[in-house]
């Protein structure tokens, strides 16, 4: 019961250190491939490609990278740009690294910044304005003010 009591208590904690510390070691690698144009192919270093995040699993075998072209435009042209190369950025990418093996890289579009907008967006609706400004009630435990 030990091992699999560990492993079950570990399930949902979220990454580990190491995870996190791979993880960023890969997207710095990642990045710094995509903005020198490391790759032989003329369609993809053309792009401005931004590597938000990413997250390792916790085998550390697959890596999923977070992407978004410069200006948001050509998303999908960009995902299958990344998909059509990732053998090359991997073999890039592992040279830079000091890892034993190089994950498998994955690509998916970054929807931060379309969280923070539609949040932006939210936040000044009129209502939700009024309710944020509204002086809070202080009768929390319905006795009177003395």
């Amino acid at each position: 019961m030990g091992v699999m009591a560990k492993n079950k208590f570990h399930e949902g904690a979220g990454p580990s250190q190491r995870q996190l510390r791979v993880g960023e070691t890969v997207r710095r690698a990642l990045s710094d491939v995509l903005a020198r144009g490391d790759v032989h192919d003329t369609d993809l270093n053309r792009l401005s490609i931004t590597v938000g995040e990413v997250r390792i699993s916790p085998d550390l075998k697959i890596a999923t990278a977070y992407v978004l072209p410069l200006g948001g435009e050509g998303q999908d042209e960009v995902l299958k740009l990344l998909a059509r190369n990732k053998n090359e950025l991997r073999r890039q990418v592992a040279k830079k690294l000091t890892l034993k093996f190089s994950p498998d890289l994955r690509f998916q579009l970054d929807r931060t910044f379309d969280r923070m907008d539609d949040t932006r967006r939210m936040l000044n609706q009129d209502v939700v304005r009024r309710d944020a400004d509204a002086p809070e009630d202080d009768a929390t435990d319905g006795a009177p003010d003395q």
